[in-house]
């Protein structure tokens, strides 16, 4: 077998792409995290936190003016995260009950 018909390709360097979606994982996760301080529940346990990840990266993103909603829905869950959050830090609830109301369920 004659080796010169196999052609070599180049070798993928995958560290600077990994380097670069861990330093934007990094830069939103301090972010979501700064909001939570801003919003005051920094102290909040992860399994709730987990479960109002989406609505928080929500209220980042309107912050930063990337679009405003007056949708019915959207504004029912905000108050339902701000009242089950809410609830828990003032000891009305458990920390299991307000993170099964918060959980958001897909559609399937």
């Amino acid at each position: 077998m004659n080796n010169s018909a196999i052609k070599t390709t180049t070798s993928f360097k995958a560290e600077p792409l990994l380097f670069s979606i861990f330093h934007k994982a990094e830069a939103e996760y301090l972010q979501i995290e700064q909001m939570f301080a801003m919003l005051g529940w920094e102290e909040l346990p992860n399994e709730i936190k987990l479960n109002i990840e989406e609505d928080v990266k929500g209220y980042i993103d309107e912050l930063h003016g990337n679009y405003s909603t007056n949708c019915p829905h959207i504004q029912r869950r905000r108050e339902s995260v701000d009242f089950w959050v809410n609830s828990y830090i003032d000891g009305v609830c458990t920390l299991d009950t307000a993170a099964q109301a918060l959980k958001v369920n897909g559609l399937m």
